[in-house]
């Protein structure tokens, strides 16, 4: 297919749209972005493109279409084009591998993404801290794994990655927001392997957006706080 079968509505601030530009590019998926801001950081007058709102439950980032055919919500989008684009596979082929991917994709989007949200979102500093230990200790589940195989699902880089794609973004703008939580040498050493794959040199962010990720938030605090 060519890039114009496939299509991401997304935006790279969301850290589920990293994950799908990330599984993209590192499956050598030709596709376009159709440059969608999600709902909070979304600017007045944004005029959101017809096609996503019909097609998009929620009204959220991101969405796929494949040919006539759309998708939204970023896990569900990984298995999908994991079936339609077999070719530089992001899950293990034996059956209780690829159960292990998945229980830890799951693990990852509740117990890594919420405190990690609730350190940016937070306006509380106590809040932030409390969300900056849950994170850290979930840190430490994700360091057992890494103990054990070099990627965090097995011997390659899987959905798992994709998933943490979002985390590793945007951990330099999270500790200038407060995070006080650090990351195991694993964790780390995971984090620079990371930087040599296809799918990360895409998503990674500039200085630049660091600096509009931490400024918006700062911006939201003081908002909230007044």
């Amino acid at each position: 297919m060519s890039s114009t079968d496939v299509v991401l509505f997304g935006h790279w601030i969301c850290p589920f749209s990293v994950r799908v530009e990330f599984a993209l590019a590192q499956k050598e998926i030709a596709y376009s972005l159709v440059d969608v801001p999600p709902r909070a950081v979304r600017p007045k007058g944004f005029v959101v493109p017809e096609e996503f709102i019909a097609h998009s439950p929620k009204l959220e980032v991101p969405m796929v279409r494949v040919g006539e055919t759309y998708l939204a919500d970023s896990i569900p989008i990984l298995q999908w084009l994991e079936d339609l684009f077999p070719a530089h596979s992001l899950s293990p082929t034996d059956d209780a591998q690829h159960g292990v991917m998945m229980e830890r994709v799951t693990w990852l989007d509740k117990n890594v993404y919420r405190p990690m949200i609730g350190v940016y979102y937070g306006t509380d500093p106590e809040k932030i801290t409390e969300a900056s230990v849950a994170f850290g200790k979930a840190m430490e589940t994700v360091d057992s794994w890494l103990l054990v195989s070099p990627w965090l699902a097995g011997d390659q880089p899987t959905f798992a990655e994709a998933i943490m794609a979002g985390v590793y973004t945007r951990w330099t703008g999270l500790q200038r927001l407060g995070m006080t939580a650090t990351l195991p040498d694993s964790v780390e050493q995971h984090k620079e392997q990371m930087k040599l794959l296809t799918g990360w040199q895409t998503v990674e962010w500039s200085d630049e957006q660091t600096d509009e990720f931490v400024g918006r938030f700062l911006k939201y605090r003081e908002i909230q706080n007044s």
